[in-house]
């Protein structure tokens, strides 16, 4: 049985990496901006969730796909 080196089990976890974590995140901090300068925290911030999340689906289809 071979061992893996630290940088070739890094390597094979960045294939398993999901943008739908980094789609929620950056929803949620263009929700919470738009939510401060509008003064409606929740309905921006739901906004903001539900765009981020779609965004990072969609960067997952696109990454699967190729």
């Amino acid at each position: 049985m071979k061992r893996m080196k630290k940088s070739e089990n890094k390597n094979s976890n960045n294939e398993k990496d999901s943008y739908l974590a980094i789609g929620m995140c950056c929803g949620v901090s263009i929700g919470i901006a738009i939510g401060v300068v509008t003064d409606s925290m929740n309905i921006s911030l739901a906004l903001g969730i539900c765009i981020g999340t779609a965004a990072g689906l969609l960067m997952d289809k696109i990454k699967n796909k190729r």
